[in-house]
């Protein structure tokens, strides 16, 4: 998660007097505050999200661009939200998933190339798409 996100939970924990947990596998540094806490979770593929996914309530908020633990949460009965601020609902982040799937598989099969040579395209720039989890 973005940095400038964390300070805007952070202030927002204090103004308002919500607790707010970070869930990561490594330290993270957060300002004193009785309103902020972080788990650090061990090593390993998706134990954040095992571990958000075990502690969530519903009616929690969940800020996050992983989109299969959106639709986690969101089964749970909790909210999740992705750092750009756009809320996932269980019609879009259905959607999402699908098609986050369906471009590992044609990934996966070498079906999914990159696009044409350099040499073709021109004057056009492209930036690939990314994705960060806290």
């Amino acid at each position: 998660m973005p940095q400038v996100i964390k300070e805007i939970l952070y202030r927002a924990a204090d103004r308002v007097q919500v607790l707010t947990t970070l869930v990561a596998n490594s330290a993270l540094r957060i300002p004193p505050s009785d309103f902020i806490r972080t788990v650090r979770v061990s090593q390993g593929s998706d134990v954040a999200d095992h571990r958000i996914v075990q502690e969530v309530e519903p009616g929690d908020l969940v800020i996050t661009a992983d989109i299969p633990l959106a639709a986690a949460v969101i089964a749970r009965g909790a909210h999740a939200l992705d750092p750009r601020g756009e809320l996932y609902s269980e019609d879009n982040v259905r959607e999402r998933l699908a098609i986050r799937n369906l471009m590992q598989d044609l990934r996966a099969t070498g079906t999914l190339i990159d696009g044409p040579p350099r040499s073709a395209r021109g004057s056009v720039a492209s930036s690939p798409i990314t994705s960060t989890t806290c």
